[in-house]
């Protein structure tokens, strides 16, 4: 059985978005990072770096325990090669969804995650830092329209996990931190034709859904 550790949170959502379609059962594990239970001891044993999401495969043995896995993309690539769906085994394929894995993991994530914190969760405003991640997070998602102008999804033609974590990032752009962003996303008729599409599928409001 898999194990998911979840708060419904962009790198949570991104997780449960891959496992419902990849169709396979697994069990849910609240941890609310509001009350502080990421520095619980017992979660700390599988994610150590006290984030969510984080992963158990109780199918799986490692030095004779059941496997754990913390960081989003890791658990994303894992799956993926498990079940062998939303990934590649070509090289050349692989490396172009690998690229916009990790420009999501290493981009957007923390960026659009900064910008939320210092213009909407910061209870000061720095109007410096406001600007900077605003000025970035534009930046990224001006990469993105130009992309998706000739490509369907991230990697090419083929939905993947790239798009899965991507996708609730960008969506958050129409919510969470819709001002300051919302403005710009309008200009970005390729990115909104992206969120669309992908938020349409059943597997993905059916994540979205979760608490």
């Amino acid at each position: 059985m898999i194990h998911l550790y979840y708060y419904p949170t962009p790198n949570g959502q991104k997780i449960s978005i891959l496992l419902n379609e990849l169709a396979v059962p697994y069990r849910l594990h609240t941890v609310n990072i509001t009350q502080n239970e990421q520095f619980h001891p017992d979660f700390l044993k599988i994610s150590p770096n006290n984030k969510i999401p984080a992963l158990v495969d109780d199918e799986v043995l490692h030095n004779g325990q059941p496997l754990t896995i913390f960081e989003s993309g890791a658990i994303l690539i894992y799956l993926a090669e498990k079940y062998q769906k939303f990934y590649s085994t070509n090289p050349t394929t692989k490396a172009k969804i690998n690229e916009w894995l990790f420009w999501q993991v290493g981009g957007v994530g923390p960026i659009f995650g900064q910008l939320g914190f210092f213009h909407v969760r910061a209870a000061e405003k720095n109007q410096m830092a406001i600007q900077r991640f605003y000025e970035e997070s534009v930046r990224l998602l001006n990469v993105m329209e130009k992309h998706l102008t000739k490509n369907k999804y991230l990697a090419g033609d083929e939905y993947t996990i790239a798009d899965m974590a991507t996708f609730p990032w960008v969506a958050a752009v129409q919510s969470y931190i819709k001002d300051p962003l919302a403005s710009d996303l309008q200009k970005m008729p390729a990115v909104l034709n992206w969120i669309k599409n992908i938020g349409q599928r059943p597997t993905v409001e059916k994540a979205l859904r979760m608490s």
